[in-house]
């Protein structure tokens, strides 16, 4: 294993670690992408924020005051610890099916009318340039739209003949005539339009909804939030394409929440009321019972009074009656509510228990009474207590009646709703800012991928890493480019060399480093023939070489060019010569001799042997003695022979030749041949013992990447100035 195939693997390594410092350069050499991207990204995030439907927001506030109710009982709330605010259970009242579904009924919120519009940007471009801005339902009033539950969710066309006059089209069942005013009825469905309001050809999609998915959507636009906590007033807001069904719907939804509240509200009572009237007629007649049974006894004992202690212990009792049966009524309404376990029920038990010890310790008070005394003291306690029990009932019904009376519920709309100024959505300054940030996010991705993808030759030192000299960069020339691109409109004229057009160039300036280069390189070799080869095709391979004769010629010393590519070689294109009947392919197949060959070009000291026409077996050619002869001569006739190749990894032609050459110099094109490419290019030639002095890289360009690279060679250089 060679060093340079150890210093190869090694700094592997190295190439696959992408510094910071080259990442900020990779981005700025990527600008243009960067910026493209972006600008791309922000563009359709301009589209959509442009043509999103736009969707308005109407909100209320409703207070939710704690109910103080009204059973029969409510009076005792001080066995009941102190409620918490009902704002929970109402917000799910609010978002029940109850007020919902009576919203849906009022507006008919299951049929859905809207335009016929172009699919995903229609509706968009007809808000933007349309002259209408009506609603659907505005420009077609539909009193009746019933379908059969086969075609429940299933769009249908209507299209708008005149004015009087509509054409149903149903998918799968066909279209029917529909006169203004009167009922269509076919196939299951009934559709009555009172009115038409839009031009003829105007086409609408019509949908009946189930109530299921009704419910859905509205909910999924409804949003019911507690503004701030406990504090029993609610933020509703509700979410649509346009204002006035945003108002409309909230403003249904409120106004039914309103009334079902106050409806519960008077059931309650009701339900107290009834209560009470049933139970009257029967604590009346008990108490009446009970008086004859006093008035009786009385008779009997000739009007027996109660001591001043039996009055005492009456008093006592009937106020422990009373609370018992207040607790026993409380009771009954408590266990639809709680469990046993609740702390208000258990509340009631304790309370109660207390009551029936007192109770207990009355009854034996009573017995150490005189039976007279004790019998008296029954009957006049059972007449008190029915008493207090009998008024204490016609109190709450007089108060049950003037409750359902003044009925108002516990809820009251603080705010009606309102809509708001702007469309809560799209927000375009949101969506722009995505844009930008995804477009940025997208364009650093693309760039990090491009970078981890391209392998090119960036610079210098990634062949030094591997052991290979570099000879020269040459620059990108700016003006050959255009010089390249004049010439596409002009075929007829010769390319020209950047070294006679040009000289003061960059790239010239680089190929007479390479010269001087070249000067030293060459002290040791076997012959003065260069061969300048490259890996692949389009790589400079030619400009390289034509523009080194060019600027060695200039030096007084005699060049000869061979164009070595009898396929596809195009050197005689620089100086408007022919391929027919001359060139290499000729002298090599026994056609011409050596002095047939040679082409002036029209550059002193410059002379050229141009490839000729394209023979069947070029590589066998080249294995030929004539080959070997005719590099002998031109060593012989010229200070310097340059011999142009075909690429090494596409054809042999580069290894057989660079056998019998005394130099070899590799062509790589920046950021276009890799590091891989010009160490197989390497291996090939070291299996048949050719040895490659160094590597030309051709059209570096100035990047940021390379800015602190020391192989950056085109940064640098000396503008020449003719002596013409």
């Amino acid at each position: 294993m060679t060093e340079r195939t150890k210093q190869t693997r090694q700094s592997s390594k190295k190439n696959d670690e992408i510094e910071f410092s080259r990442l900020v350069g990779v981005f700025i050499d990527n600008r243009w992408l960067i910026f493209g991207i972006t600008s791309l990204c922000v563009f359709f995030g301009i589209v959509y924020a442009l043509l999103a439907k736009p969707i308005y927001r109407s909100d209320a506030l409703i207070q939710v005051e704690q109910s103080a109710g009204s059973n029969i009982l409510s009076s005792l709330s001080d066995v009941l610890p102190t409620g918490q605010p009902e704002s929970s259970a109402e917000t799910q009242l609010l978002q029940s099916r109850l007020v919902i579904g009576k919203t849906i009924d009022d507006l008919d919120l299951t049929t859905r009318l809207e335009y016929d519009h172009f699919p995903v940007i229609g509706k968009g471009i007809s808000r933007i340039f349309g002259d209408s801005n009506k609603t659907a339902k505005e420009s077609l009033s539909i009193a009746r739209f019933t379908v059969p539950s086969e075609l429940l969710n299933v769009s249908m066309k209507l299209k708008v003949v005149d004015n009087n006059h509509y054409i149903l089209d149903v998918p799968d069942v066909g279209k029917f005539d529909g006169t203004k005013g009167k009922v269509l009825s076919a196939d299951g469905i009934e559709l009555l339009v009172n009115d038409i309001d839009a031009e003829p050809g105007q086409a609408f999609n019509m949908t009946k909804w189930t109530i299921q998915k009704t419910v859905a959507n509205i909910l999924s636009n409804l949003s019911v939030s507690d503004k701030g906590k406990d504090s029993g007033i609610l933020q509703v807001s509700y979410d649509a394409e346009s204002e006035k069904e945003a108002n409309l719907v909230l403003s249904s939804i409120t106004q039914n929440y309103l009334l079902q509240n106050i409806e519960s509200k008077s059931e309650e009572v009701d339900k107290s009321l009834q209560f009470l009237e049933k139970q009257l007629p029967a604590e009346r007649a008990s108490l009446d019972e009970n008086e004859d049974k006093l008035n009786k006894f009385r008779q009997e004992n000739d009007s027996v009074d109660l001591s001043l202690e039996a009055k005492s212990v009456l008093d006592t009792m009937v106020s422990v009656e009373s609370q018992l049966n207040q607790l026993t009524f409380r009771e009954a309404e408590i266990s639809k509510l709680y469990t046993v376990q609740h702390p208000a029920y258990k509340a009631l038990l304790e309370k109660r228990v207390i009551l029936e010890k007192e109770k207990a310790n009355l009854s034996k008070r009573v017995e150490q009474l005189p039976k007279l005394q004790q019998e008296i003291l029954r009957l006049t306690r059972d007449v008190e207590s029915g008493q207090a029990v009998y008024m204490q009932m016609l109190n709450k019904r007089q108060e049950l009646r003037i409750n359902k009376a003044s009925t108002v519920g516990n809820v009251r709309i603080v705010d009606n709703p309102l809509i708001q100024d702007y469309p809560v959505a799209p927000k375009k300054k949101l969506i722009l800012a995505i844009s930008l940030f995804i477009g940025i996010i997208f364009s650093v991705c693309a760039v990090i991928v491009k970078l981890l993808l391209h392998k090119g030759i960036e610079s210098a030192e990634q062949l030094d890493e591997i052991g290979v000299n570099v000879y020269a960069s040459v620059p990108f020339s700016d003006w050959q480019s255009r010089n390249v691109q004049k010439r596409a409109k002009n075929d007829n004229r010769p390319e020209g060399l950047l070294a006679i057009n040009n000289p003061a160039d960059l790239a010239i300036e680089s190929i007479r480093g390479l010269r001087t280069s070249l000067h030293f390189a060459m002290l040791e070799a076997k012959n003065n023939v260069i061969m300048i080869t490259g890996a692949t095709l389009e790589i400079g391979k030619s400009f390289t070489s034509l523009n080194l004769a060019a600027v060695i010629a200039q030096q007084g010393k005699k060049v000869l060019v061979i164009d070595a590519d009898m396929r596809k070689g195009h050197l005689h294109d620089a100086f408007g010569l022919t391929n027919k009947g001359t060139g290499l392919s000729a002298y090599l197949a026994g056609i011409l001799d050596y002095d047939k060959v040679k082409s002036p070009t029209g550059i002193d000291n410059l002379t050229m042997i141009v490839r000729g026409s394209n023979p069947p077996n070029p590589s066998e050619l080249l294995m030929g003695n004539r080959m070997t002869k005719l590099l002998e001569k031109a060593g012989a006739e010229f200070d310097l022979v340059i011999v142009d190749t075909p690429p090494v990894l596409a054809v042999t032609d580069a290894v057989i030749i660079g056998a019998l050459a005394g130099t070899t110099l590799l062509v790589a094109k920046f950021e276009t041949n890799t590091v891989k490419e010009v160490e197989i290019c390497y291996q090939r030639f070291e299996r048949v013992g050719v040895e490659v002095k160094g590597v030309i890289i051709n059209g570096v360009m100035k990047r940021a990447t390379n800015y602190y690279s020391y192989g950056s060679y085109a940064d640098y250089g000396y503008k020449y100035e003719s002596d013409k």
